[in-house]
């Protein structure tokens, strides 16, 4: 029997088997985590990813306002939890018993606010940024006219950043609006 006979064939198929079942216990696990863990919008600002090779894709920076007692001074990177409360995601300064592989990094983004003073400081980008992949015929959703934002309903996992699940509109203080992207 040769190299590429037989007992070859078994181990490919037995390799490519034990693959498709990670694959599957992946797709599973985040399928749970969408069922069962808290969801809710939270506004984000698209950052042009310049990495072509990955496919179509809206890279996301996600925004929330500030924590209670959370001053810019300070409090740059500030570690916070996220809580989904009342359909959004609000942030919540992370404390000494929180785990640090469920806490996020958060910086001040005083651009993003209202304007410049104290109501632009409410606002704080939270680290890393999460990708949202759209199809190829889709027009790219992050390009919006002035008086709309971009929203993101996400799945807060127990651990790690925030999970993308569909993109929405908010124009001028009135309700958030999915987009219909697939």
């Amino acid at each position: 029997m040769t190299a590429f006979g037989r007992p070859g064939w078994r181990r490919g198929v037995a390799l490519a088997l034990l693959q498709g079942g990670l694959l599957l216990s992946l797709a599973g696990q985040l399928l749970l985590d969408r069922a069962s863990r808290p969801r809710g919008w939270i506004r984000t600002e698209p950052v042009d990813p310049h990495l072509p090779i990955r496919g179509r894709y809206v890279d996301l920076a996600l925004v929330v306002p500030a924590p209670t007692g959370l001053s810019e001074a300070g409090h740059s990177g500030a570690p916070v939890v996220l809580r989904a409360e009342g359909g959004q995601v609000r942030a919540e300064l992370a404390g000494a018993s929180s785990p640090r592989a469920r806490s996020l990094q958060a910086f001040p983004q005083p651009s993003w606010g209202q304007g410049p003073g104290p109501a632009a400081a409410r606002l704080w980008r939270l680290e890393p940024r999460v990708a949202f992949f759209i199809p190829p015929d889709v027009p790219d959703p992050s390009r919006r006219p002035p008086g709309e934002q971009l929203w993101v309903e996400v799945t807060l996992p127990a651990e790690g950043p925030p999970r993308p699940i569909r993109l929405g509109v908010k124009r001028e203080g009135g309700p958030i609006t999915p987009l219909a992207l697939r």
